[in-house]
């Protein structure tokens, strides 16, 4: 005699909330915030670099969601890039009001690993940005243009038992 097979009780998965990228329609929709890898908690050289190309994805998050507190979480109050993100972002998020583009897009990421006087471990990063669209509803208020040619721009950070804090975050000029 032969049994018919039983159905399984696996569960039906829910559906996920589906990423959308901001347009002219309207800002990004479920954006995931990103996680810090595990190889950017170490305090190392490929550690330091790890949490470089992390800090910039958490700008980029900023870009698309308006939230600058996962960055402010992990940035020190010094930090003269993280100004100029705030009052980029603060005004591009009131009012309905969102912002496509600016995406910081890094080309390479390079530390000697050598610790400063100051306790602080310095990190360059090499990157452009995407030009970025201001909006509001129906409405169109101004485009930024971005960086197209490479820049450079250098963290100063500082291993902690959290671990890695950018206490600075400059643009190099030159």
């Amino acid at each position: 005699m032969s049994s018919s097979p039983t159905p399984s009780e696996t569960p039906t998965p829910t559906p996920s909330a589906t990423y959308k990228p901001a347009s002219a329609e309207g800002p990004a929709e479920n954006v995931p915030l990103p996680v810090m890898p595990a190889e950017a908690k170490v305090q190392s050289k490929e550690g330091l670099e790890a949490f470089a190309r992390y800090w910039y994805n958490l700008i980029n998050y900023g870009f698309e969601t308006g939230d600058v507190e996962p960055i402010k979480a992990i940035s020190g109050p010094e930090c003269a890039v993280c100004k100029n993100f705030y009052q980029i972002v603060g005004p591009g998020y009131k009012n309905s009001d969102w912002i496509k583009g600016g995406e910081l897009v890094v080309r390479s990421v390079h530390s000697n690993y050598v610790v400063t006087p100051e306790g602080l471990y310095q990190v360059l990063i090499q990157n452009v940005q995407e030009p970025l669209e201001y909006f509001g509803p129906g409405v169109l208020y101004g485009v930024h243009e971005g960086y197209p040619e490479p820049g450079v721009q250098m963290i100063e950070a500082r291993y902690t038992a959290d671990g890695w804090y950018a206490e600075h975050v400059v643009t190099i000029e030159g």
